[in-house]
């Protein structure tokens, strides 16, 4: 008899008995007899799990009196290594198998052979179904099959039936609830504390045993068409036609979608009598449990491919596509995925998102650029996450740590909270800094200004008491559309952005993409065989040879200045002749523009980026063309140490306050005194207050950084006397102290200044 007969002849009697009104007991006693005398094994045993513990609930050979008396831990004797690992069993001899126990009130001494499937609800064991038989013997694959079928069917049935508790139906058993920690990848820094909430939430299977077996192949064909449609129009898209690693493994991920092999399995699980969904969950359940038995990692990633192709064809066939945006937040979450879009984040409530944990996610990836901007911490690289978190369970992130804590303790949590409630003092005190205009103790004025990428980022200006935007990010815009940014579109975002900021000034840096920003709708030819992107084809590079895309940004950026002070940047400038360049796309616009009669700024001022090392070679050049000057010390930085800031391994191999940074940005402080040029700071330098406090010795008289660090570096800057720190640099450059970092803290606390 074929696997999907065999499951069939036992499906059919099981649907009679779940339609039947039998109690849950009753039912549990007869399914134990059909399959027993389905696969002609004398014992057949249900054991469900019951306040950590598995149970015997129902046997066929088995002494009775064993029932509800017979109890294991989980990984304790043969059926609690099923249940703790998920896994299947098939022994011809069980005493052989170190695990074995034996239990002498269940009179099982004189079988041998041995099978048992776990019973599987939310991809965790809530109970095991085994059969055992006199002969040894290994059970025929068409009778593990029939067990694996049956399981799924008592699945639904006992969680219906409330036969376990709700804890463990939920997969909060012992070896799988405690309080866990899971390290990752840092890509957005912070602390969040919040509830599990699935980007995808699992898809609840309703109905297991089939009405209608045909129509149940025909949802089945339908969602593969749809699925396939789907993969074939994402691969066709420019962004994947181009050679290279994500293109092989897109093309693996095609290759799975039209495997047939796979497909016919889930043909055959209907053929026995499940419905569409239960035979997908079923095929999938097996590729689980062969993931389990890989040690090949890059066989391991081909099987998670699968694995979420079934995630997509389940959702497809169920019908339920809609991701926890659409469904809304109802409490402070952390986000938990595989991996996700900037659009995606962007349709979740702010108010409600405090932290995004990933299994996949890189530094570089556009997800974690949108995050940053809203202040979400983010965990990337935490695998396996999706087997060992439920929804709603209490999880920590310590995304400066790398860390996230599921389901803590209380103790855990209480210093947590200490934490967080130890930054909520300092913020206070810093929220009373907002109407506070930022002067040091000798009287000069420092410009406190802050970044910005988003249209909601611009509350954030007169809340934290911000001078300014120092930097408008706008390849925001660009990096959450799937297709260029219209100049309308365009147009509305920065208008709505200076009309939010009033009358404090808005400096917009043009698009900065290409690179680690690439997008789908732009492709620059020998760009997107960068071998070091971040040092390519990007930014101003990419925006003058696309002159197109200058020309519609600077057309929006100046019909939506109407009136107002223009402030334009130009980022990645390597030489006098870019800016050159740029500016003249600006000027033509703004005559035809005028040409038109329409209402123009009041006046325009251009700045550059200066992140390219050579720039500072030619300063003499470019600044009589400035009205600003901004250090932009990310990349600058990358760039002086040939340290990629996206490699983790790097992350640590430079310093900001090392001696060759606070000298060339020394350079540039002294190359602009008694120049008629704004010097300025864009970065994550000038939002830490210890790396702030050397820049203001350096001479930078403004700093835009963060919303969050606004505060903090306003309350410094009313405790520097600027002539004692600049003193101090002027030595320290001069001979530089072992240590940089512990000479500056020591100075500061010497000073009275906390720079923590």
């Amino acid at each position: 008899m074929s696997a999907a007969a065999s499951a069939r002849q036992i499906l059919t009697q099981l649907h009679e008995v779940m339609a039947s009104r039998m109690y849950a007991q009753g039912k549990l006693d007869r399914v134990v007899e059909i399959v027993g005398e389905n696969l002609d094994s004398e014992v057949c045993s249900i054991y469900l799990l019951r306040e950590g513990m598995l149970e015997l609930f129902a046997t066929r050979g088995l002494n009775q009196a064993a029932v509800h008396v017979t109890r294991m831990a989980l990984g304790e004797g043969l059926t609690g290594t099923i249940a703790e690992k998920s896994e299947t069993l098939n022994l011809a001899e069980a005493k052989a198998h170190p695990d074995f126990q034996y239990r002498p009130e269940t009179g099982e001494e004189k079988y041998h052979s041995f099978a048992g499937v776990p019973i599987i609800y939310r991809e965790r064991a809530v109970g095991v179904l085994c059969v055992q038989h006199v002969e040894p013997r290994r059970y025929e694959e068409v009778e593990i099959e029939a067990l694996q079928t049956t399981a799924m069917v008592l699945s639904e049935l006992i969680t219906n039936n409330d036969m376990v508790d709700e804890e463990d139906a939920a997969g909060l058993n012992p070896a799988q609830s405690g309080p866990l920690t899971i390290n990752g990848l840092s890509l957005a820094k912070g602390l969040a504390s919040g509830f599990a909430v699935f980007h995808q939430p699992r898809v609840t299977i309703n109905q297991v045993v089939a009405d209608d077996t045909e129509a149940e192949r025909q949802r089945v064909y339908r969602a593969f068409d749809k699925m396939r449609e789907g993969i074939d129009t994402m691969t066709s898209q420019a962004e994947f036609r181009v050679g290279g690693e994500h293109e092989e493994v897109l093309e693996t991920y095609k290759m799975f979608a039209y495997d047939e092999g796979w497909s016919r399995r889930i043909n055959e699980a209907i053929d026995s009598g499940l419905t569409a969904e239960a035979a997908i969950e079923r095929v999938q359940q097996r590729t689980r449990m062969r993931m389990r038995e890989i040690d090949d990692p890059l066989l391991a990633d081909r099987m998670h491919d699968l694995e979420d192709l079934s995630n997509r064809l389940l959702r497809i066939v169920s019908g339920q596509l809609g991701t926890a945006a659409t469904q809304g937040l109802r409490r402070d979450t952390i986000l938990i995925a595989k991996n996700l879009g900037p659009a995606e984040l962007l349709e979740y409530d702010r108010r409600k998102l405090k932290g995004v944990v990933l299994e996949e996610g890189s530094l570089t990836s556009h997800v974690v650029i949108v995050a940053r901007a809203m202040g979400v911490p983010v965990l990337g690289r935490a695998r396996g996450l999706r087997a060992i978190v439920r929804d709603g369970d209490q999880i920590l992130v310590d995304a400066d740590a790398a860390t996230a804590m599921i389901r803590p303790g209380q103790q855990v949590l209480d210093a947590f909270e200490a934490r967080f409630a130890k930054s909520r003092e300092r913020q206070a005190l810093y929220a009373e800094l907002r109407d506070v205009e930022p002067f040091t103790r000798c009287g000069t004025r420092i410009k406190v200004m802050m970044n910005a990428g988003l249209r909601d980022d611009i509350s954030n200006l007169n809340l934290v008491g911000a001078d300014g935007i120092g930097l408008f990010r706008t390849e925001f815009q660009f990096l959450v559309s799937a297709t260029l940014p219209q100049r309308e579109k365009q147009f509305r975002l920065y208008r709505d952005v200076l009309d939010g900021a009033g009358d404090k000034p808005v400096i917009f840096r043009t698009v900065d993409i290409g690179g680690d920003k690439a997008v789908p709708y732009l492709r620059s030819g020998e760009a997107e065989n960068d071998e070091n992107p971040a040092m390519g084809w990007r930014a101003l590079r990419l925006a003058l040879e696309r002159e197109g895309l200058l020309k519609v940004q600077a057309r929006a950026l100046i019909e939506a200045a109407a009136g107002k002070v223009l402030h334009v940047m130009f980022p990645m400038v390597s030489a006098p002749w870019e800016f050159d360049a740029a500016k003249a796309v600006f000027e033509a616009q703004l005559k035809y523009l005028k040409a038109q009669k329409k209402t123009l700024p009041e006046t325009i001022k251009y700045g550059a980026m200066l992140e390219v090392p050579a720039l500072a070679e030619v300063l003499d050049l470019l600044i009589p063309k400035l009205s600003f000057l901004s250090v932009g010390t990310n990349d600058l930085t990358q760039f002086l140490f040939a340290a990629d800031r996206a490699n983790p391994k790097l992350a640590e191999r430079y310093d900001w306050l090392s001696p060759a940074i606070l000298r060339f940005m020394r350079r540039i402080a002294l190359a602009t005194e008694g120049q008629d040029v704004e010097l300025g700071i864009c970065g994550e330098m000038g939002g830490r207050r210890l790396e702030a406090l050397a820049l203001l010795g350096l001479g930078f008289r403004r700093l835009s950084i963060t919303p969050v660090s606004v505060g903090p570096i306003k309350e410094l800057v009313r405790k520097v006397d600027l002539k004692e720190i600049g003193e101090a640099m002027t030595g320290w450059l001069s001979q530089p102290p072992e240590d940089m970092r512990s000479t500056l803290k020591d100075w500061a606390e010497a000073h009275g200044i906390d720079v923590e």
